[in-house]
């Protein structure tokens, strides 16, 4: 079967960044990719940059379907379910301006990972991983980001952290499309929703399948990094409700003594 890719980009004033990330996506070798570009009503160049890449990818005939909206939101979570509404690939990922798929292969590996776990039309793989490099302002890479995803993953590995950075994990659609991000976080609210999702795969019985590559060269920065504590905060809440509350502080504890040996 022919699987399809949703790419979504959320961006609200990221002129600087964004060219590096659509560039990653035209040079891809798979074609059957749609790519969704929610912007929240920038006034610098991110929607004419975005339209010269659609201009671009048509020119090359790339197979690859650009999708522009811009319009007011009410904040990151609320742009990314508006890119998981409208998304209509089997798979959905999250690439924020400033990331990269790393390789000119990356979406045609991926796929390949997803097919080789299939086992009948109905049942792909619920969620296809791997690994995530760090990169720098100018997209230099840095260093494997510190938390590596399991060989096996299931929801209950979060407990440990959130083992797959969020845009290296893409997520079956259909189950997206059930699961939007909850609006009550506003800085956790995807490792809420990546844990859900993972729920949800539990009670399918659908494999989550790790491809065993760097999917993304990620940009570390962001509003979890501007503000820290909150996030930590919200993580704690979010791992509460799907943990327990001594689980939590127990790992919890863990992540101190981690964060001073290492």
């Amino acid at each position: 079967m022919d699987i399809r890719l949703t790419i979504i980009t959320v961006t609200y004033q990221a002129a600087s960044t964004i060219e590096r990330t659509l560039e990653s996506v035209l040079r891809q070798d798979y074609a059957q990719v749609e790519h969704l570009i929610i912007d929240g009503a920038s006034t610098d160049a991110t929607v004419e940059i975005a339209t010269q890449y659609a201009a671009q990818s048509k020119a090359q005939a790339t197979g690859h379907t650009i999708i522009i909206h811009s319009e007011r939101d009410n904040g990151l979570y609320d742009a990314m379910n508006r890119g998981l509404a409208r998304a209509t690939g089997h798979y959905l990922v999250f690439l924020n301006a400033g990331d990269v798929l790393p390789r000119a292969n990356t979406l045609s590996t991926m796929v390949a990972a997803a097919k080789l776990n299939t086992y009948a039309e109905d049942a792909l793989p619920a969620v296809v991983y791997g690994d995530t490099m760090i990169v720098d302002d100018e997209g230099n890479v840095l260093h494997p980001r510190r938390l590596r995803p399991p060989r096996e993953l299931s929801w209950r590995s979060f407990v440990q952290g959130m083992l797959v950075c969020h845009q290296a994990f893409w997520a079956r659609t259909d189950i997206a499309h059930q699961t939007p991000y909850d609006l009550q976080y506003r800085l956790s609210a995807d490792v809420d929703w990546c844990i859900r999702i993972m729920r949800e795969a539990e009670v399918r019985n659908l494999p989550l399948v790790n491809t065993n590559m760097t999917l993304v060269n990620y940009l570390n920065e962001g509003q979890t990094t501007k503000h820290h504590r909150r996030s930590l905060l919200e993580r704690f809440a979010v791992m509460r409700k799907h943990y327990g509350l001594l689980a939590t502080v127990v790992m919890h504890g863990w992540f101190a003594v981690r964060a001073v040996i290492r």
